[in-house]
């Protein structure tokens, strides 16, 4: 350590005597610093993604003369993680700094905290954290934004994900007839990210099953099978959320609603890997509750025609992919969002097609990806109507 002081700051040890222990440093993950008595440890990650990209009704060359164009930060974000006195004390702060990562859209401020939770881990199998973080909702959801083999996430988990609360969360891991079994509960204020005072209040629960064994390297939270599994491995997996009093469109996330709803969402989904093949196929239904119209209006909307609404219906998302031993990947992508009928005169029926390619150079911390994609409304109709997207992203981090 003392050579690497003097590398760094030479003229801060010239003519001294070290005789003072110094941090550590690893820079496995990251950039790790832990005190030399071990009383905390820091992780320092940060990560971006600049992404460039086109919108048209057609892929025709007037369409393209009409092109709706993007070229912006998608994300930057800093993590800190690490540990307080004893490792069984962790923490994590995520912190994100672009504004189409802030939900300003819907806030209409700049909401900067992601991640600020504090956990304690008196067992291996057992855990509990306080504070600000991901719902247990959706797969795609609870995998990282820098861990997709696509620019984004689905059609289906933009309408039906769940997001990030602040709660109380339980994780539990063990075996049953040697299969490893997850299940996390988290009791939340129900109304989402850094929202001081509610009426609101969340239960959501996800239960994860591995019946042929734990993936490498904690492959099941991460797209496509980099780590080429050499025997084939599943997860499959449900999750539930009862939202009481939401103020919001999709429960913690979305745009605010006239009148607080009941809000339940069921999810299930199944992962499949094996020697650079990846299967991933979810399915969500949401409604509000029985007696109650998923669609509210403001007091001044007397003619009712600008509402505010629960999507309510059901969707599903199918991914597929193979990452080549050079480390080129290829997807495809379906997702069909279908509403009920309460809410039908609002919104169409939706799905989505897409292919994608991404070259990792190092995993998922250093990678660009590319999608061409087809949104059709209303499909299948005489009056479906179809528009198409291509984006191109580089993501870097450590």
């Amino acid at each position: 350590m003392a050579t690497l002081a003097i590398l760094f700051c030479p003229g801060l040890v010239r003519g001294q005597h070290i005789d003072h222990p110094v941090p550590y440093f690893a820079f496995s993950k990251g950039l790790s610093i832990t005190a030399p008595d071990s009383a905390f440890c820091l992780n320092f990650r940060f990560r971006m993604q600049n992404r460039v990209g086109l919108q048209t009704d057609a892929w025709t060359a007037d369409a393209l003369d009409e092109a709706r164009y993007e070229a912006y930060v998608r994300r930057l974000r800093l993590r800190l993680d690490g540990f307080i006195l004893d490792p069984r004390f962790n923490y994590i702060v995520q912190l994100s700094f672009s504004r189409s990562d802030m939900d300003w859209e819907n806030t209409r401020y700049p909401n900067v905290i992601r991640d600020a939770m504090f956990f304690y881990r008196p067992t291996k199998r057992l855990q509990f954290g306080l504070g600000q973080g991901k719902l247990p909702g959706n797969r795609q959801r609870i995998v990282s934004s820098g861990d997709m083999q696509m620019p984004d996430r689905s059609l289906f988990n933009s309408v039906f994900q769940i997001d990030r609360d602040f709660g109380l969360n339980v994780y539990y891991n063990n075996k049953v007839l040697n299969q490893p079994i997850s299940i996390r509960l988290c009791i939340s204020s129900g109304n989402g990210r850094n929202i001081e005072i509610t009426d609101a209040l969340s239960y959501s629960t996800r239960v994860e099953w591995y019946p042929l064994g734990a993936f490498t390297n904690g492959g099941d939270y991460f797209e496509g099978d980099l780590e080429r599994e050499a025997r084939p491995k599943v997860s499959v997996a449900t999750a539930f959320s009862y939202n009481i009093n939401a103020i919001r469109t999709g429960g913690s996330i979305g745009k605010d609603l006239y009148e607080g709803r009941d809000i339940r969402s069921l999810f299930i989904d199944a992962l499949f890997k094996h020697r650079g093949w990846a299967l991933a196929g979810e399915f969500a239904l949401r409604n509000t509750l029985a007696g109650t119209s998923p669609v509210t209006f403001s007091p001044q909307d007397t003619a009712k025609i600008m509402p505010s609404l629960v999507y309510q219906g059901y969707g599903y998302n199918l991914d597929g992919s193979y990452v080549f031993l050079n480390k080129n990947s290829i997807v495809l992508r379906y997702s069909h969002i279908e509403p009920s009928s309460a809410i039908q005169d609002y919104l169409k029926p939706t799905s989505y097609w897409g292919l994608g390619w991404s070259r990792y150079l190092k995993g998922h911390r250093l990678k660009w990806q590319t999608e061409l994609g087809q949104t059709l409304l209303s499909p299948g109709t005489s009056s479906t109507t179809t528009s198409w997207i291509w984006r191109f992203q580089i993501e870097a981090g450590i």
